[in-house]
């Protein structure tokens, strides 16, 4: 009986510990993905601050009223 109960709990413990690993590949995949996402939106937004005065945009690049 103590013994089964053992048992069960070391393949509670495995299962759990295979769980953890898989959610701390998840937020590592995340974080990588979030400062990649960072640095494009501030890349974006240095184009963006640059090109104000430059009058380099064109109509075709930019948004219909409607929308």
């Amino acid at each position: 009986m103590t013994e089964d109960r053992i048992t069960n709990l070391e393949i509670k413990l495995s299962f759990t510990e295979d769980l953890i690993d898989q959610l701390n590949q998840t937020i590592y995949k995340q974080q990588q993905q979030i400062e990649f996402l960072y640095r494009e939106l501030k890349s974006i937004k240095e184009q963006a601050s640059s090109g104000d005065g430059g009058g380099n945009s064109t109509p075709k690049d930019e948004i219909p009223p409607h929308y």
